[in-house]
C-alpha cells in the first residue's frame, strides 16, 4: 500500500488516479491524465451550477409561487448587486454583471443569464426549474437546464440537469446529464452537502460514467470528507475513490481498482 499527500488546491478526486487498474490491466499514464481532465472540468461545471441551484433555496415554503419569486429578488439583490432581475409570474430572470457591485457567491464570481422558475410552492410539494444561458465562472462556461424537487420529510433535493460546458482556457466541451439528491450536512447548508446518485458526460475523448454513493462535500474542501466515487472510462476501465476525514486538516483518499490500491492524504482547510 502506497501513501500519497497533497496540497490542498481546487482539484476534482478523479486528480487522485496516476495508477488506476482494471482487474488486472492498469491505466496507462495517459488515460489517468486523460480521467483527471474530463473529470475536473465536468465537476466545475456541476460545482458553479450547484452553487447557482442554492440560490434558490431562499423563500418562503407554502407562500404563492409569486411570492416567492419576489422573495428570491430580494435574497439575490442583498448577495449579487451586480444582478438585473425580471420578475414576471413566479419567474426570474437574472443577468450577472449588468450593474456594479458585488458578484461572487460561494467562491464562484458569476457572469452570464439565469432563469428560474417557481413551478410549485406548497408545503412538502415545491419545484424549481433552472435555466443558465453562458453562466460563466471565468474558469468555466454551463449552458442548460435543471428541475430541482425537494422532498421536505426525508430532508432532501432532487436534482436532474442536462448541461453543455466549456473550459474558457482552452475551448474544451462536454455535453451531461445526471440525476443527484442532496441533503445538507450536520453543521446545514453553511458547511456542505451530501450527494448520492449518478453523472454522464460524453466529449471528444468518449463515454463516461460516475456513480456517487454517500459523498459528503465541505464548500472549503479540495475533496470529499465521506463516500465513493466509481468512475466508468471510455474503454471500460473501472476504478473506485472512498474518501475518509482523518483530522481536521487531511482528507484520505483510496483508489481501488482490480488487485491494485492506493492512499492519497489531501491536506485541506480545518474543520470548525
Amino acid at each position: 500500500m502506497k501513501t500519497f499527500v497533497y496540497a490542498s488546491a481546487l482539484v476534482l478526486p478523479l486528480s487522485l488516479l496516476p495508477n488506476c487498474k482494471k482487474d488486472s490491466e492498469s491505466m496507462t499514464l495517459a488515460e489517468a491524465k486523460q480521467a483527471l481532465d474530463e473529470s475536473q472540468l465536468s465537476s466545475q461545471a456541476m460545482n458553479l451550477t450547484s452553487s447557482s441551484v442554492d440560490i434558490s433555496t431562499h423563500f418562503t415554503i407554502g407562500d404563492a409561487v409569486e411570492a416567492a419569486a419576489d422573495e428570491l429578488r430580494t435574497f439575490i439583490q442583498s448577495q449579487l448587486p451586480c444582478a438585473d432581475i425580471q420578475v414576471a409570474k413566479g419567474e426570474l430572470d437574472v443577468t450577472y454583471g449588468a450593474k456594479e457591485g458585488n458578484c461572487t457567491y460561494r467562491g464562484h464570481t458569476y457572469s452570464g443569464n439565469h432563469h428560474m422558475t417557481v413551478v410549485r410552492n406548497d408545503e412538502g410539494d415545491v419545484q424549481v426549474d433552472h435555466a443558465w444561458t453562458a453562466l460563466s465562472n471565468g474558469t468555466v462556461e454551463v449552458s442548460g437546464s435543471a428541475t430541482v424537487t425537494w422532498n421536505f420529510a426525508e430532508g432532501e433535493r432532487q436534482v436532474k440537469h442536462e448541461l453543455t460546458w466549456t473550459r474558457l482556457s482552452d475551448g474544451k466541451q462536454g455535453v451531461g446529464s445526471g440525476d443527484r439528491t442532496q441533503s445538507v450536512l450536520e453543521g446545514g447548508l453553511f458547511e456542505g452537502i451530501q450527494v448520492d446518485g449518478s453523472r454522464e458526460w460524453k466529449s471528444d475523448g468518449g463515454q463516461w460514467d460516475l456513480a456517487i454513493d454517500g459523498v459528503q462535500m465541505r464548500w472549503v474542501d479540495a475533496v470529499p470528507q465521506a463516500g465513493a466515487y466509481v468512475l466508468r472510462t471510455p474503454k471500460g476501465k473501472t476504478a473506485t475513490l472512498s474518501f475518509e476525514r482523518v483530522d481536521t486538516t487531511k482528507i484520505q483518499v483510496t483508489v481501488k481498482s482490480g488487485d491494485k490500491s492506493f492512499d492519497f492524504n489531501v491536506i485541506t482547510l480545518p474543520t470548525e
